[in-house]
Formats: C-alpha cells, sequence, structure tokens
C-alpha cells in the first residue's frame, strides 16, 4: 500500500492538516518579508552634490537646489565631453562645476567637472536609507549591487545546505534552526553596523548579516512549502501548494505598512525582526511530514503523527493497513536506487533529463520574475504605492493559478503563460518603434506591458515550485527543490545585471532576453509528465512510472510486472469502495 493511499484512512484534509497547514503557511510570510526589506532600507532618493558654500545649511529642496543648479550643476554638454559612460542624470547628480568656475564664469574651466563627494538627499519618502548614511551613490554605487549579489549568492547557498539537511535530519527542525538564524541576522544587520567602527567593518558586519538572513529564508521557505504539500493528499496538494503563495504576497503587504510607518532604515530592520521572534516558538507546533518519516524508515514516530492525524480528524487507525504500507516501504527501502541519495537525481535516464529541465526552468523564472519586479520603479509612482501594486498583481495571479490548475492540471497553465509572457514581452519593440517617445499613449501601453508582465512571470513562478515539488521523489525532494532554488539564485542575479548593464547597450534588450528565455523554458515544459491528482512519488522509480512526453509507457512496461500492477490495482480498487461506503466526507472536516 502506498502513503497517499494510507492517508486517505486517517484524512488527506482534516482539521489535523487544516491546523497544521494554517501554521506553516504564516511561517511562508517571513521569506518575502525579508527578501523585499532591501527594497526600502537601501532606496535610492533623488540626490544632488552638497553646495561648496553651503555645506552646513545645505538641503535638498527648491530654493536650495535651484541655487545650486545656477551655480555648480553641469551642462548636458559638459556631461557629454566627460568622456565616461554615464548618463545624463548621473553626471548632473554626481560631478559638479570647478568653484573657480563657478565664480568666474568661466567657459574654458567650466569643461573640466569635479567628482564630488558629499551629497544632499530627497527627503520626501525616505527620512535615513543606508544609501545616504553610507554615501553609497555614483561611483560607490557597486557596494550596493554587491551587498545584493552577497545575498543572493546566500540564497544559493541557503537552498543547498538546508535543503540537504532537511532531507537528512527533518522539515521541522531545519525549519526551526531557520527561524532562530533569521531573528539572529536580523538584529545583527539593525544593530551591528555602527559610525564608531567606520564603514568597512559596519559594510562586512551588515553584507555578512545579509548573507546569514538570505541562508534562513531558504531553510524556511523551501522546507516550509515541502512540509505544507507532504501532510496532504493528492487531492488537496494544489490547494496546498497555491494558498501558501498567498502568504508570500500578504508578507510583502505586512512589510510595505511596516516601511511606510518607519522611514529609516535602521528602525525597520530591527522592528522587522521583533516581528520574527515568535516564530522560534514554532518548533513546538509544527509538525513533522509522515511522508518523509516514512520515507526514512522511522516508522514508530511516522505512526504517532499519522495516528495524531486520525485522532484529530476523527478517524479510526488500521494497524493492518499501516502494517502493509509499512512492509512495502522497507520492500523499496533495500532496493539500490532508494538508497543513493541525491545521486538518484542524475543516475536514471528519465530523472537525469527531469531534473535537469527543471533547474533550468527554475534559472528562467527567477531572470523573468525578478527581471520583471526589479523594474517597477520605472512605473513613476510613490514608491510605497508601486509596491503596494506589484505585490496586489503577485496576489491576483497565485488566485488566477489556484482556480485553474486544479481543472487543467500544470503542464498546459505553465506552458501557456510562459508563451504568453515571451509574446507580450517582444510587443515592446513596435511599441518603441509605432509611438511617439515618452508620449501618453507610450506611457500608457507600457505601463500595461510591465503590469502583464509582472503578473504572467509571477503565474508562472508559482506553478514551477508546485511542479517541482511533484516531480521529485520524496527521499531527496527537499535536496532536489534545494539545488532548484540554487540555481534559480544565479538566474536572479543575472536579473540584476540584465537591468544594469545590457540595459545601457539597448533599452528594450533585457525584455527581450526574458522573452527569449521564457519561450524556450515554455517549449523545453512540453516533456514533463502531468501531475494532476497523481501521488506524490515515493522513489525514482515511481517518477520512472510517470516518465516524460513519448517514454512513460515503455518505461513502465519494463520496470513493473504485469501481475504487480494488476494485484497493486485491484487492492487499490478494495481500497477505494470501502472509503466511497465509509468514509466522512472531507470537505465536511
Amino acid at each position: 500500500m502506498k502513503f497517499d493511499t494510507f492517508l486517505e484512512t486517517v484524512g488527506n484534509w482534516g482539521r489535523f492538516q487544516k491546523v497544521k497547514y494554517m501554521i506553516i503557511c504564516l511561517t511562508y510570510m517571513l521569506p518575502s518579508i525579508m527578501v523585499y526589506t532591501f527594497t526600502f532600507t537601501a532606496a535610492i532618493p533623488k540626490f544632488r552634490c552638497r553646495n561648496p558654500q553651503l555645506e552646513s545649511i545645505d538641503n535638498y529642496n527648491k530654493t536650495l537646489n535651484d541655487k545650486f543648479d545656477l551655480e555648480y550643476k553641469p551642462t548636458l554638454t559638459q556631461c557629454r565631453n566627460l568622456g565616461r559612460k554615464l548618463s545624463d542624470d548621473q553626471c548632473q547628480s554626481c560631478y559638479l562645476k570647478p568653484m573657480l568656475a563657478a565664480n568666474k564664469n568661466n567657459s574654458q574651466a567650466n569643461e573640466k567637472l569635479e567628482q564630488c563627494d558629499k551629497y544632499v538627499f530627497e527627503k520626501i519618502y525616505y527620512k535615513k536609507t543606508l544609501i545616504e548614511e553610507w554615501n553609497i551613490v555614483c561611483d560607490r554605487l557597486y557596494y550596493r549591487m554587491a551587498a545584493q549579489t552577497i545575498f543572493f549568492f546566500g540564497y544559493m547557498v541557503g537552498s543547498m545546505f538546508f535543503g540537504i539537511l532537511a532531507d537528512k535530519y527533518g522539515r521541522r527542525p531545519i525549519m526551526s534552526v531557520s527561524f532562530i538564524l533569521m531573528s539572529f541576522s536580523g538584529f545583527l544587520c539593525a544593530f551591528g553596523p555602527q559610525d564608531i567602527f567606520g564603514f568597512w567593518p559596519s559594510y562586512i558586519i551588515f553584507v555578512l548579516a545579509r548573507f546569514l538572513l538570505a541562508c534562513s529564508t531558504r531553510g524556511i521557505s523551501v522546507s516550509g512549502f515541502v512540509l505544507g504539500s507532504e501532510i496532504v493528499g493528492p487531492r488537496k496538494r494544489l490547494y496546498a501548494g497555491i494558498v501558501i503563495e498567498y502568504f508570500f504576497a500578504f508578507g510583502q503587504f505586512i512589510l510595505v505598512t511596516f516601511a511606510y510607518f518607519i522611514r529609516t532604515w535602521r528602525a525597520l530592520i530591527w522592528s522587522i525582526s521583533i516581528f520574527t521572534v515568535p516564530y522560534i516558538f514554532f518548533y513546538f507546533i509544527l509538525p513533522e511530514s509522515p511522508r518523509w518519516l516514512v520515507s526514512k524508515g522511522r516508522f514508530d514516530e511516522a505512526k504517532t503523527v499519522l495516528r495524531q492525524i486520525a485522532t484529530k480528524n476523527k478517524r479510526d487507525f488500521n494497524e493492518d493497513a499501516f502494517q502493509q504500507m509499512k512492509d512495502e516501504q522497507e520492500k523499496n527501502m533495500s532496493k539500490q536506487e532508494y538508497q543513493e541519495g541525491i545521486s538518484s537525481l542524475f543516475t536514471s535516464k528519465i530523472m537525469l533529463i527531469i531534473s535537469m529541465n527543471l533547474f533550468f526552468q527554475w534559472f528562467a523564472q527567477n531572470l523573468v520574475f525578478y527581471g520583471v519586479s526589479q523594474s517597477t520603479g520605472s512605473w513613476d509612482l510613490d514608491p510605497y504605492l508601486s509596491f503596494t501594486i506589484s505585490a496586489f498583481v503577485e496576489l491576483l495571479a497565485y488566485i488566477l493559478v489556484h482556480l485553474i490548475l486544479d481543472r487543467v492540471g500544470r503542464k498546459k497553465p505553465y506552458f501557456i503563460f510562459a508563451i504568453l509572457f515571451a509574446i507580450i514581452a517582444f510587443l515592446i519593440i513596435p511599441t518603441q518603434k509605432f509611438t511617439t517617445k515618452n508620449s501618453q499613449i507610450q506611457r500608457i501601453i507600457l505601463t500595461t506591458i510591465n503590469i502583464s508582465l509582472k503578473f504572467l512571470a509571477s503565474a508562472s513562478y508559482a506553478i514551477i515550485y508546485i511542479y517541482a515539488n511533484e516531480l521529485f521523489p520524496t527521499n531527496v525532494r527537499n535536496t532536489g527543490m534545494g539545488i532548484c532554488s540554487m540555481v534559480a539564485r544565479i538566474g536572479a542575479m543575472l536579473s540584476n545585471f540584465c537591468n544594469d548593464y545590457l540595459g545601457r547597450i539597448w533599452i528594450n534588450l533585457p525584455v527581450i532576453i526574458f522573452g527569449i528565455v521564457s519561450l524556450v523554458a515554455g517549449l523545453l515544459s512540453l516533456m514533463f509528465p502531468e501531475t494532476l491528482n497523481k501521488p506524490l512519488p515515493q522513489s525514482v522509480a515511481d517518477v520512472e512510472e510517470m516518465g516524460f512526453a513519448g517514454f512513460r509507457r515503455r518505461v513502465a512496461q519494463i520496470k513493473i510486472p504485469e501481475v504487480q500492477t494488476i494485484s497493486e490495482l485491484y487492492e487499490g480498487n478494495i481500497i477505494k469502495k470501502d472509503l466511497q461506503k465509509c468514509d466522512i466526507n472531507d470537505s465536511k472536516l
């Protein structure tokens, strides 16, 4: 008897699963909060060089800005003669006319600009950000990029490290350790950097703390997602996989609320860190995955959890059925392929192709998702409003995915969203070519395209998370998801490169690249098997039974003897009939 069949006897969506699942969902808000906090703590407000003659009283306001512009602001001609690859805005914000030239109005002297090292910042939206405190603008802007790159590197390390540990030691303890690490690293981010230390010690402390913070988010999000899907049966797996994504969006709403009322970077970080402290005690209420316990042969512990599920769901615990499942699992565990661990993702031909395809899909979706998400600042709105709209669009995408995936499956929607993304991305070219630059109609069309791309990227991102979780076998599911997440961070880091550097070559080049990558990902997704209403695979053999386009039937004939298949089908039909006679409707629990 397979685990999903036994789970039906104790209830695959009863009171126990509902309560525990909601607890897991609450933990899923933390990763999104920590991922996007940098948007506000390291926001770059409008700025200019400080007026050399008014250093002590200079501020960023209309009166003083006009005075500075008249005396020190470089002209466009001077900026273009500077000989550096800077936009006009960057040049006029980072350079000034020499004081001698400003006083004498000497046109020859004006040709030689000086780069300033003191700045004044706009205070409309932010009271104080890291950018202002450490002057991370102009030639020092790479410090900000380095901090974000190291953060994503922490994502990679955390995904792999905690993914392997969660498969070895369990989902519950790894999530609990991650909660502690998140709170510690959050407070270290807030209080570690100090003026008395100087810039470099403070910067190193901050970057290290952010690295640990990134690691902890992966221990929570990957393990939490897997745990949420493993405590339910096939019929509720879509619900478990997509509703948890709602809480990722809810976390963004919580963050923007914090950020709106707390406008200084240090206070914002320690306030959010305090918010994470109660989660440390979730160890006492989080369940361990009974599916993982069974996959590791820890049957006594699994029996305790499953009996608890039956009790909470007001079901009888069938000892004979449990023993039958245990015998089958022990038989599977004795097979060499079950004991291979992470290597099992690559030793089987079908598993290798599916794994490599999933790794690419995660790379592609993170490149696309973060590439589009990072461009929301170009919407030319209040940054808090822009962030809220972005989060709302993301939530709408998750709702749509929830409504359609249990009806049409995973493959078709994912393919359609990925292809639609590519088509809409390519519409950027005719829009730029056939509409007047900076006209009202062009701004409306481009805004519509950007919002549509955000919607489609969010939808396909949510689906691939669910799809990968349903294709990796239980004994290496967290490891497989961890590798996917690790590869995904490469895509996230490259999205920064595309937006920051390739956009200088051609402003539309990043979006076109995102479209091409999404097109390739959509076409490759046609190789995946459909997983709708199918049991989670316990081993590589189960994945091989699912196979992929054009291969499933042949592999099934080789791997599974006919007698065994008929026996299993007969057993499943008997159990199904018994459940139909005396089982309680899950939806009424």
